[in-house]
């Protein structure tokens, strides 16, 4: 049993065990490995400006690095260097659209030095992180794709040699938070237990959910897995609706601010806890026995604040949909002025303070933003992505806490492509399903675990040409009674044999985003503020705050009076930083 009262440290691992391989005296403060089998390490360190890579690699030949647009070769801003008779050699090329690897006549990447043993090659190069060269990727605080390739010759005057097998991607982002290394432990499922450190390890797992239950949990039903939402789950279950913390596929560990904890031990914290795990298995593998989970680390040592988790942006449900085809479709859930207005309101007029944000989609999504306003006026977003990766999902720290005020309101924007679908893409928890979420960290923690909408149905319906539908309702989903072309479909099947084209899908996702909204402002375990199940109209916004224009000079352009004028803007989700050098 752990004490009265504990706060947990600070450091969630979804799924890893912590590794520190710091690089002593080099500055290096990050690193991963790139490669299943170990072979390929990266470390890197930045600034407001510049980024610095170093990467070890076991070949003796040429080492290959890129940043892509998608993860694939075409497209992508490419670097490929060695050591040759002891002396380090490195190239700026970029990939055309027919992948076609070409030397780019603006060299970015600036090698800072390179080395070779019996087996490794060591190289450190670094470039700007805007380099204005349109053949180079900027680097963002969005989702980054690594490619990286290997070979055992060095590049010769002919250029390099096909690198066969010895390739990969990864996406990853250049500011993370700490730095992992899988390890395999127990507890797996569905499961309900008391709070205690959990170990795991990635495997099928896209993402997990972590509830507080009823306290009153009847202790028969612990430690048992069952299939989420079967009829043979217990009842008791479903009391487990307050999200203590959250995991998404790709995500490493967390750490809180050293100010904030996840409180355990009062009246109020959890008892118990439930692990919603959710699979991603395409291959449909059998026998698989799957040992994920999640391990957290605490302290007597009590932190100021008590950390909360509220879950943002759009209601799972089938009310979500998705035509076919498109190839962009934007749905918004909305936190609105009048939930916050309501529970913060009453639980904390001054308002707390987001300090995390983990935005999470499925395989349609291609971009995520959270947008904040304030008396209507849009402020920085909370965080974005615009190049986000449904294999790479893990909390964003802001750069600097963001007070969350009564009558503010959020807006969790989801940009999806379905190009190649043939039916409706539904809100659900499938992969192939879609979802519109932001999970926000903010303290100091109040009685509010839910702040999102769902456009309501009836005028979605009415967009195919649905007149009625049979009541009362005894099915799930719904039965369509007229007009007689839908009649005795469930919704689901009318959407899907509405003749659906680009021109018809962009005009119904422009109807969908006037709809009134139903809110869902819930409090922790079942109950509700009062406000959630009503209809409301969505926030008029009165101008969309758009990043500034970066400026930057290109490197043949002659200085003015011998003095370097030189602007370069980052204005991505949590940065607005502006250098004058």
């Amino acid at each position: 049993m752990l004490p009265a009262k504990y706060r947990s440290v600070l450091v969630f691992f979804g799924t890893f065990w912590f590794y520190a391989s710091f690089s002593h005296g080099s500055g290096f403060r990050h690193s991963t490995i790139l490669d299943p089998h170990g072979k390929y390490h990266l470390k890197w360190r930045f600034d407001r400006r510049t980024i610095t890579f170093e990467i070890e690699v076991e070949t003796r030949g040429y080492v290959g690095f890129g940043l892509s647009p998608n993860g694939a070769m075409a497209l992508s801003d490419i670097v490929i260097g060695g050591v040759t008779d002891g002396r380090p050699y490195l190239q700026d090329y970029f990939a055309d659209a027919k992948r076609k690897v070409q030397r780019d006549v603006q060299q970015n990447y600036r090698l800072e030095y390179g080395r070779e043993n019996n087996t490794h090659t060591v190289l450190a190069f670094s470039r700007d992180l805007l380099t204005c060269d349109t053949n180079d990727k900027d680097i963002t605080e969005s989702t980054v794709r690594v490619i990286w390739a290997y070979h055992s010759e060095d590049v010769g005057p002919s250029g390099p040699v096909y690198h066969g097998v010895n390739r990969g991607r990864k996406s990853m982002s250049y500011p993370p938070s700490i730095r992992l290394l899988n390890k395999p432990d127990t507890t797996s499922g569905f499961l309900s237990t008391r709070l205690e450190i959990i170990e795991g390890h990635e495997n099928l797992v896209h993402h997990i959910l972590l509830y507080q239950c009823d306290s009153n949990l009847n202790e028969s039903e612990l430690d048992a897995s069952h299939e989420c939402y079967h009829p043979n789950m217990p009842d008791s279950f479903l009391t487990c609706e307050t999200i203590v913390f959250a995991w998404a596929i790709g995500g490493e560990g967390f750490t809180y601010p050293p100010h904030v904890g996840l409180s355990i031990g009062t009246a109020i914290d959890p008892v118990y806890v439930l692990m919603e795990v959710h699979y991603d298995n395409p291959a449909l593998q059998q026998g698989v026995v799957d040992s994920s989970g999640l391990r957290l680390f605490y302290t007597p040592e009590l932190r100021q604040y008590d950390a909360g988790v509220i879950e943002t942006g759009v209601w799972v449900s089938l009310y979500h949909m998705l035509p076919p085809g498109m190839q962009e479709y934007v749905s918004e859930g909305h936190c609105t002025r009048e939930c916050l207005q309501e529970s913060l309101g009453q639980e904390m007029p001054s308002g707390v303070r987001v300090f995390a944000v983990l935005m999470h989609a499925h395989l349609a999504g291609r971009a995520i933003r959270t947008r904040h306003f304030r008396e209507q006026e849009e402020l920085q977003p909370l965080s974005h992505d615009e190049e986000f990766d449904f294999n790479f999902q893990e909390f964003q720290l802001l750069k600097e806490e963001r007070l969350l005020l009564p009558g503010d309101n959020l807006i969790t924007e989801c940009k999806y492509t379905t190009k190649g679908r043939q039916n409706m893409t539904w809100g659900g928890l499938t992969t192939r399903d879609e979802m519109c979420l932001s999970y926000l960290l903010y303290y100091p923690r109040v009685n509010l675990a839910r702040c999102e909408s769902l456009p309501e149905i009836n005028g979605q319906l009415k967009f195919i040409g649905v007149k009625e539908i049979q009541v009362p309702v005894t099915t799930w989903p719904f039965m369509i009674k007229s007009p007689k072309k839908y009649s005795n479909l469930s919704f689901t099947e009318a959407m899907d044999k509405y003749r659906w084209s680009k021109k018809r899908g962009k005009s119904f996702n422009e109807m969908v985003l006037q709809l009134p909204i139903n809110v869902r402002c819930s409090r922790w375990g079942q109950e509700e503020w009062s406000i959630q199940g009503t209809l409301v109209s969505p926030p008029e916004v009165k101008s969309e705050v758009k990043p500034p224009s970066m400026v930057c000079r290109s490197a043949s352009e002659p200085h003015s009076g011998g003095v370097l004028l030189f602007t370069l803007c980052l204005t991505y989700s949590v940065v607005q930083a502006c250098f004058s050098l």
